[in-house]
């Protein structure tokens, strides 16, 4: 099996993931993922689409992460691997897409518009 590449992004978080066969080490940023992940729901925000499919001592998997926040970037790890777990069985879709993991999250910061205080906070009016 060669190595598959797939992307997942979240808000301004962009992943990169690298499968390979291994045995099921995580490796994020060239450190281990329980040290980049320090907590508990983020590595396990990572490990869910390889739970789900029952993939998780299957495959080495090396992921380039930047921009965003520390949970931005752990559900953009998700995304990738879920889209890497379709592509290497289309019947692990039936499990990952009830879960919502197949879907990405479209919500981002709103750009700051012309004239206004933020993106939605107007300046206060004054009549005289």
């Amino acid at each position: 099996m060669e190595t598959i590449h797939k992307i997942g992004r979240r808000k301004t978080a962009v992943a990169r993931v690298y499968l390979s066969e291994g045995k099921g080490e995580i490796i994020v940023n060239k450190k281990k993922a329980n040290e980049y992940f320090t907590t508990g729901p983020l590595l396990y925000k990572v490990n869910q689409a390889l739970a789900l499919t029952g993939n998780e001592d299957r495959f080495d998997i090396n992921v380039n992460v930047f921009g965003g926040g520390i949970t931005g970037q752990a559900e953009a790890i998700r995304l990738a691997l879920s889209r890497a777990m379709c592509e290497l069985d289309p019947e692990n879709r039936a499990t990952l897409k009830p879960e919502g993991l197949l879907t990405r999250d479209p919500r981002m910061v709103e750009r700051k518009k012309f004239g206004q205080k933020k993106a939605r906070k107007k300046f206060q009016f004054s009549k005289r």
